[in-house]
């Protein structure tokens, strides 16, 4: 299969799960991208338009301590750093997108990270 087609597939899984998720001021939503090298998280607040947190592997407080680690554990290390910038920011409760990801490896491993860093969803 080629790239395109794998693309087109996921885009109508982010659709599907876009229509029922929505980030509010009180349960700001966690996004999650996966590229081959690197995942991000953000945690966006649809009902303002704006980006509130965001944390990726090439943070650089982050990107020196994952050096060594495998995928899944260095996105298990983004999801903790992200529910720490979330504490600061007094967000405790939030909604998960996993943006037509499959739910599990590296996306599942941000949530974990983040329910151990004390983000409630």
């Amino acid at each position: 299969m080629s790239s395109k087609r794998l693309d087109i597939g996921r885009q109508r899984r982010k659709v599907r799960v876009r229509k029922k998720v929505r980030g509010t001021d009180q349960r700001p939503r966690v996004c999650v991208f996966r590229s081959n090298k690197h995942i991000y998280a953000q945690v966006i607040s649809d009902a303002q338009g704006k980006t509130l947190a965001a944390v990726s592997t090439l943070s650089e407080g982050l990107a020196a301590q994952i050096k060594d680690n495998n995928a899944t554990d260095a996105a298990k290390q983004v999801g903790v750093a992200l529910a720490k910038v979330c504490k600061e920011k007094n967000i405790t409760s939030v909604v998960f997108d996993r943006n037509g990801f499959i739910y599990h490896g590296r996306v599942k491993a941000v949530a974990d990270g983040a329910r151990e860093g004390g983000l409630d969803f």
